[in-house]
């Protein structure tokens, strides 16, 4: 049976304070190049518990829980608006780059799942002199041609009440439905529902995701999200890594990806849902290794 402490083993886990953030991150012991490794909304670094010994022999991978979340600062947030330099999504980009500079590193692959996606897709967009390769996983944050991709609003209502049931209410048995929402296809673990639950009790956590959730599901929110027009800038090595029963947006739009990013090459996990590194991490691992080795 496995367990997200046996899944670290090997890992090394500390507190990075760069006097503006402090990041808890979570590393694997690679050489080479740097992966950082980004989780979605409501989530922690240990969204890639399964992952980071494996992906080691491939690179240099972290994981790190974002502003927010977790167990890293909280910071206000940024009142800036969606056209203004320093809004409150950029925040998250921003610790990331805050991070690297501390760490000495100049320039970095990153994956993103989720909300993670929002934010390597704006490193690749728009700082991609420290961008050296991008991975979207079942990403999240775009205006995608809607005659060729269904973004499902029913399914981002239910993250909504889910989410937020959660919060107000921290208890086994709606962190576990929140949880569910991720795989419904199964994968959620005791261990995994103790681990939010752990976080998401903790006041100062709990007001800023509320916030966090308030902010995601604002009326203006859409006017965050990159266009075709952006996204078709890419330059970097990218890797489009999608599921078929991702429950926001369909394997059209890891077609839709493919076809607009230049040189992109696609993946989809079959029997995931928006979990996949957790879900079939072997699988999940064989491919961003093949991937961070091209």
């Amino acid at each position: 049976m496995r367990s997200i402490h046996l899944d670290l083993l090997g890992t090394e886990t500390r507190f990075i304070d760069t006097g503006k953030y402090c990041s808890r991150v979570i590393s694997g012991r690679g050489q080479g190049e740097h992966l950082f490794l980004m989780h979605g909304g409501g989530g922690h670094a240990e969204t890639y518990s399964r992952n980071l010994v494996a992906l080691s022999k491939a690179c240099q991978p972290h994981a790190f829980d974002y502003i927010w979340h977790g167990m890293s600062s909280k910071p206000v947030y940024s009142n800036a608006g969606p056209t203004e330099k320093g809004h409150w999504l950029s925040q998250f980009t921003d610790q990331l780059l805050n991070l690297m500079d501390h760490m000495g590193i100049e320039k970095a692959a990153v994956e993103g799942e989720s909300l993670g996606g929002w934010i390597a897709l704006d490193m690749a967009i728009n700082h991609p002199d420290r961008t050296s390769k991008l991975i979207l996983n079942t990403a999240w944050g775009m205006h995608l041609d809607p005659s060729k991709v269904h973004e499902g609003a029913s399914d981002l209502k239910a993250l909504r009440e889910t989410s937020v049931n959660a919060l107000m209410n921290p208890t086994r048995e709606l962190l576990r439905k929140r949880l569910d929402w991720l795989m419904p296809l199964g994968g959620v673990t005791d261990e995994l529902v103790e681990l939010r639950l752990a976080l998401w009790q903790d006041e100062e956590t709990r007001n800023a995701l509320l916030e966090y959730y308030e902010r995601l599901f604002a009326d203006n929110i859409g006017e965050f999200y990159f266009n075709e027009e952006q996204i078709r800038t890419i330059r970097c090595p990218t890797l489009v890594l999608w599921t078929d029963k991702n429950p926001i947006h369909g394997t059209d739009a890891a077609d839709r990806l493919e076809e607009i990013i230049p040189g992109s090459t696609k993946h989809v996990m079959k029997g995931c849902a928006h979990w996949p590194q957790w879900e079939r991490p072997e699988e999940h691992d064989t491919v961003v290794c093949d991937f961070m080795r091209s």
